[in-house]
């Protein structure tokens, strides 16, 4: 932060002279900096200075100080100037600024042609013109010029409310893979998208003509629910849901469908900002384990490389990616090249934080950050990642990271552990952050926190990501889930691990965003560090430091001895939690996607259909499952759930376990039960699944102060199986057929039921399926190993049914 400050310096009496200093001081904390180094780097910055005696004034200019404050400024105008414009150019896209000139020249034309394309309406302008200033010939140039104009802004709101209209048509999707393929409605549609579509989006270009989501008919919701549910219930349960859900229907349900619809028609969304407040920020538990969720390093990573180096170069990749969403220039992701998705969740993708409150938290984002905060054995450090205007490069980052391991200072009383308070509760919290850390010291250490770019932790562990042995992995996937649990800080959006041996990972809090938003940068980061940043054979990075950088400031704090205790308190909270937590990962090189599609079936169905029978097999029943989808193909939009436990599956999880039923039924069963899944995916992207527009009945409800039975025993259903897929592959940087070991071990998240399974895969090219599984030790009904043996068998045996 910069402050002006004014020093006022009283001479010797007999001089009787008066200094002011006009002073631009960067704020520093240093852990053992003394108060005299303080006041000489204030002196140092003196921009400019003036002395007032009785033989006049005497000015005195320190150049390079008082150029350093021009360009801030500059730098600042620079931005908002950018910001101005990338605002002008997105929201007429998918024209452009440059075509009002077109639209202004072709009208010039016409008219100078003796031909008047507006019908009146120049001279009805021309007339209402002040006649004192335009005579003409002026007011028909300024009243074609007016027309102009709007004929231009009423072609840009056509044009995007016909690309909104097109976008609103989902047909598509149900289409064969390969376009040639589709039928002709969808292929003229296509051609009609790349048409309005633009040429080349910015990454908000489609906001403005993305469809709103469109609420679901009441009956249509009733009708897919009770078909959910049917292979669960006994005949009696069925029954009596289906009372329940046609008292609903023709009752309370009309009136909460129609205050529903009316949210519709005002909100951008109808769902997003309730999930946002009422499934991540009002909940009170840990968001560590229980929210967050975290990313992995590539599956081969070289030796020998230093961790400073590493981080580094992760470091700068982050902030390039930051750099390309605050200009915009980071493409808008867009399915089979053409259909665009919402990029709304990528702006709070940085300077991002969570702030904990009594009742329900709230996430504060800040237009930009000069700096990162570093988390090294027990001590917190800021690094400005700038320098003359530009981003540090990798080597220096290394340099910044390096002084920071180096560094021998030991923690302050309370710092080591402070991290714990965002592991606990969060009412804790938020009462010990306005009571300890809302004035003084304190409150100015969590400020560079909350306002900093993102976390970093340099962890002193050494957990090793080897798929050649799964239970080598467990190990990793344990730190990059809670890690100690204090020396993390799950508040941030995102926090970067890089550990001691140089693997790295990330931890993301889940309000802001999905996992493939956040996806998309560690792809971006850890592409750029293999592809274009490398290292030297000493395990360095390259290039040669040539700045006098400052030393990485030690945040200061200054905690009292009940403070320390409310963090003890939560530190103890956290280790229970992580005692309780059971994550291992499996990496299964048995087959892959390749073989998948060589039978025929949808590569996420067939894992969806191994993952129910594993299930069968481990708890003996069936049980309700989640998978995620994303309904981005609408504005603002974030997930939806897709039940994928059917009588489809269950007809084949059965089969499976019938020694009665042949090899070729099997196969009928699998493809039918992956067929309907299909449909089942296809439906929630479209906006017509079930759960959250139950979700949003139950908070109109709430909101009426109306009881309903059938919503309320809907909504306390256990997920006993929550699963979902790491994307991949959304940058196309890195050719994974050419280079497997590049790609991403995927992540993982917590359990959502506590006698459940968290299950999340990602598919990792043809040949490896990367899972990583998730359960609570105090269930005795689960076990994250024996579910991940029969996962691995069960997979096995699904393709001999495939064998001759």
């Amino acid at each position: 932060m910069v402050y002006l400050c004014c020093e006022f310096v009283h001479l010797p009496s007999s001089d009787h002279i008066y200094l002011i200093s006009l002073v631009t001081v960067m704020l520093k904390q240093g852990g053992s900096s003394s108060s005299s180094t303080a006041m000489a780097e204030a002196h140092a910055a003196v921009a400019f200075q003036f002395t007032v005696t009785h033989e006049g004034v005497n000015l005195h200019i320190n150049n390079e100080a008082l150029l350093a404050v021009i360009k801030s400024g500059v730098r600042s105008w620079k931005k908002r100037y950018a910001r101005f414009r990338n605002h002008l150019v997105t929201s007429v896209y998918p024209a452009s600024p440059a075509s009002w000139l077109v639209v202004v020249t072709a009208i010039y034309a016409v008219m100078l042609a003796r031909f008047d394309p507006s019908l009146g309406m120049i001279d009805m302008l021309s007339q209402k013109l002040p006649i004192e200033y335009f005579s003409p010939p002026a007011d028909i140039y300024i009243s074609t010029l007016i027309f102009a104009t709007l004929l231009w802004f009423v072609l840009i709101i056509v044009i995007q409310y016909v690309l909104k209209l097109l976008l609103v048509y989902k047909g598509w999707m149900w289409e064969p893979i390969s376009i040639s393929s589709w039928t002709i409605l969808s292929k003229i549609w296509l051609c009609l998208i790349r048409l309005f579509g633009g040429r080349e989006p910015m990454l908000f270009s489609y906001q403005q003509s993305l469809p709103k989501m469109p609420l679901p008919a009441l009956d249509k919701t009733m009708e897919r629910y009770l078909r959910s549910i049917e292979p669960l219930c006994t005949d009696e349960q069925y029954s009596r849901m289906s009372n329940l859900v046609e008292e609903f229907e023709h009752g309370l349900g009309k009136k909460l469908q129609r205050y529903l619809l009316l949210k519709s028609w005002w909100s951008s969304n109808y769902v997003t900002d309730w999930w946002e407040d009422y499934v991540y920020l009002a909940g009170r538990g840990p968001i560590m384990i229980n929210s967050n969720f975290y990313g992995t390093d590539t599956v081969a990573c070289p030796d020998g490389l230093a961790q400073a180096a590493r981080a580094a170069n992760l470091i700068h990749g982050a902030l390039q990616f930051r750099r390309q969403i605050d200009r915009e220039t980071l493409k808008p992701l867009r399915l089979k090249g053409v259909i665009p998705l919402c990029s709304a969740q990528y702006e709070r993708a940085f300077n991002t934080t969570r702030i904990p409150g009594v009742d329900k938290d709230t996430t504060v984002h800040w237009k930009d950050s000069r700096h990162v905060v570093v988390y090294h054995t027990g001590r917190f450090f800021k690094i400005n990642v700038y320098h003359k205007g530009s981003i540090l490069k990798p080597c220096e980052l290394e340099q910044q990271l390096q002084r920071i391991i180096d560094c021998k200072d030991e923690p302050q009383s309370g710092e080591m552990f402070l991290g714990a308070l965002t592991a606990s509760d969060r009412q804790p919290w938020a009462y010990a952050r306005s009571r300890y850390f809302n004035h003084g010291v304190n409150k100015r250490s969590m400020d560079i926190i909350d306002k900093a770019a993102f976390y970093v932790c340099l962890d002193d562990a050494s957990p090793v990501l080897d798929v050649q042995s799964a239970d080598s992995c467990d190990e990793y996937v344990q730190q990059m889930l809670h890690g100690k649990g204090y020396n993390r800080w799950f508040d941030k959006s995102f926090q970067m691990v890089v550990f001691k041996n140089a693997r790295a990972g990330f931890n993301a809090e889940h309000s802001w965003a999905d996992a493939p938003v956040i996806a998309h940068m560690w792809e971006y980061s850890i592409s750029h560090d293999f592809l274009h940043y490398s290292y030297t054979e000493d395990g360095h990075t390259r290039g040669v430091v040539d700045s006098i950088l400052p030393t990485p400031a030690k945040l200061q704090w200054d905690i009292p001895d009940e403070g320390c205790e409310v963090i003890q308190q939560s530190l103890k909270a956290a280790q229970e939690l992580i005692d309780d937590t059971d994550i291992v990962m499996l990496p299964f090189k048995g087959y892959g996607k390749g073989f998948m599609k060589k039978c025929k079936c949808s590569p996420d169905g067939y894992i969806q259909l191994a993952l129910q029978l594993a299930c069968y097999k481990d708890l003996g029943q069936i049980c309700l499952t989640y998978e995620a989808s994303m309904t981005r193909l609408w504005r603002e939009g974030r997930t939806e759930t897709v039940r994928s436990c059917s009588t489809e599956s269950c007809n084949f999880v059965r089969a499976m376990n019938d020694p009665d039923v042949s090899n070729a039924e099997r196969r009928a069963l699998l493809k039918t039960a992956t067929d309907y899944h299909q449909k089942l995916y296809r439906s929630a992207m479209c906006g017509d699944g079930i759960d959250r527009h139950l979700f949003c009945l139950y908070v109109v409800s709430k909101y009426l102060n109306e009881e309903s039975p059938f919503l309320k025993e809907v909504l306390s259903e256990p997920w006993r199986l929550s699963t979902s897929q790491t994307p991949h592959q959304q940058t196309n940087l890195m050719d994974i057929k050419k280079h497997p070991e590049q790609i991403s071990g995927g992540g993982g998240f917590g359990p959502v039921a506590d006698n459940g399974y968290g299950v999340s895969y990602i598919i990792a090219g043809e040949d490896v399926i990367l899972f990583h599984i998730s359960s609570r030790r105090r269930s005795s009904e689960t076990d994250s190993n024996r579910f991940r043996e029969n996962l691995e068998h069960v997979l096995l045996q699904m393709k001999t049914i495939f064998e001759k």
